[in-house]
């Protein structure tokens, strides 16, 4: 089962940097939402994926006696969540708001400080 999601999470790295390497703004914030999805599920994995024992100690004893589920990454997976959709809301009103003052999505087209129609700069002095 690991092996599978170790798969998939490589996949969803190379599908996210080859989104965000893309000139429209539109599939760089899907790939920024899949790398999101992509590094809580690597997290998720590396705290193993198996069912155990819930982490519950005993009172006689000051460690646990069988091997038990680790909580951390589930409760890191559960805020790096939350924190990646407020990322992602926060850059998709950016991108609109981008759209709606410059009229497109093309990265390239967005260079206001580098006009087309003008002289271009001296290469050298």
């Amino acid at each position: 089962m690991e092996t599978g999601l170790s798969v998939l999470i490589g996949v969803f790295f190379a599908v996210s940097v080859y989104l965000m390497l893309s000139r429209q703004l539109v599939r760089m914030l899907l790939g920024i939402a899949i790398l999101g999805n992509a590094v809580n599920l690597m997290i998720f994995t590396a705290g193993r994926l198996t069912r155990q024992v819930p982490p519950l100690i005993p009172e006689e004893l000051y460690t646990p006696a069988v091997a038990t589920a680790n909580p951390l990454p589930q409760a890191l997976v559960l805020t790096a969540i939350v924190i990646s959709f407020s990322f992602f809301a926060y850059l998709l009103v950016l991108t609109f708001r981008t759209y709606q003052e410059l009229g497109t999505d093309d990265a390239n087209e967005m260079r206001v400080a580098e006009p087309q129609d003008e002289q271009a700069p001296p290469q050298g002095y």
